[in-house]
């Protein structure tokens, strides 16, 4: 079925199956000694609402570069294997994201942007590597526009026209630039592995470096995910939607440093979330 927005119902059995994944991935890193937190729109949940945001649509946990390695060889296992697929530029060459999916095997969430994506695509936990930035501010800047523009690389080697979030001739200049990119790319014969694992290499650089902070350098811009190690770690445990998930040792400092007032709601016209392009819930759905 097509979705262009969310009627309630289809919203809560939505939340409901992310939920279960959430469990479940809770259980995992519990059971193998890894640690992750909450970030994003997840981590407001948790403080704000005890759970999902109540418009929210996804749910973002982030790891050091090491348990998420350690994550992926675990997920291979059968038992896993058998209830989720692990989605990547590694697992999938056509995806062209740097994120990781744990997806639910018998659904399907493709949202705009990657409908014309083939894979298994189904209701996913969204699953961020965050990778050791320099403490030196020049040598940061540095290192975080070189990996975000080999990240910006493969997406725009398989999207030829990234959903902008502006119009206008700003929006038209940047629809024209993609798309020349796109086109140069596959006239160049550009490998998409080669991009994935030119970006994997730049943005893990430090990370056989003791640093205070680490990122996510693949936002939509490269520094909105940067965090500080002691506001992250030991990470604690928090409600959410009846059960408990880990989120950033001192969640007020992470969460005011990302968005500032995050505790005051936004206005029911920015309450944004991703309707997908077709969506299909499975039996349990």
């Amino acid at each position: 079925m097509l979705y262009k927005e969310y009627d309630r119902e289809t919203l809560e059995k939505l939340q409901k199956i992310e939920l279960e994944i959430l469990k479940d991935f809770d259980d995992l890193c519990r059971k193998h000694g890894l640690t992750y937190f909450g970030c994003g729109g997840t981590a407001i949940g948790a403080v704000r609402h005890h759970g999902m945001i109540p418009w929210d649509d996804d749910i973002d946990v982030g790891l050091l570069r090491k348990d998420y390695e350690k994550f992926l060889r675990i997920a291979k296992k059968k038992k896993y294997r058998e209830k989720y697929t692990v989605i990547n530029a590694r697992t999938m060459e056509n995806y062209p994201l740097m994120t990781t999916r744990w997806c639910r095997k018998g659904t399907k969430f493709k949202e705009e942007a990657l409908k014309n994506i083939e894979g298994e695509l189904g209701v996913f936990l969204d699953i961020y590597c965050f990778d050791n930035i320099p403490d030196n501010e020049i040598l940061m800047k540095i290192h975080g526009w070189r990996s975000w523009f080999w990240g910006k690389l493969l997406i725009l080697y398989w999207v030829d026209e990234p959903v902008l979030y502006f119009g206008g001739s700003l929006g038209r200049a940047v629809t024209f630039t993609c798309k020349t990119v796109h086109n140069a790319l596959h006239l160049m014969k550009v490998s998409p592995r080669w991009l994935y694992q030119r970006a994997k290499r730049v943005s893990g650089c430090y990370n056989g470096q003791e640093t205070k902070r680490a990122n996510y350098l693949h936002d939509p811009k490269p520094f909105i995910s940067i965090v500080e190690k002691k506001d992250i770690f030991p990470v604690q445990r928090m409600p959410f939607d009846g059960q408990e998930i880990c989120e950033p040792a001192d969640v007020d400092a992470y969460l005011s440093k990302r968005f500032g007032d995050y505790m005051t709601l936004p206005p029911e016209d920015k309450r944004h979330n991703h309707p997908p392009y077709e969506l299909d819930l499975g039996e349990e759905g």
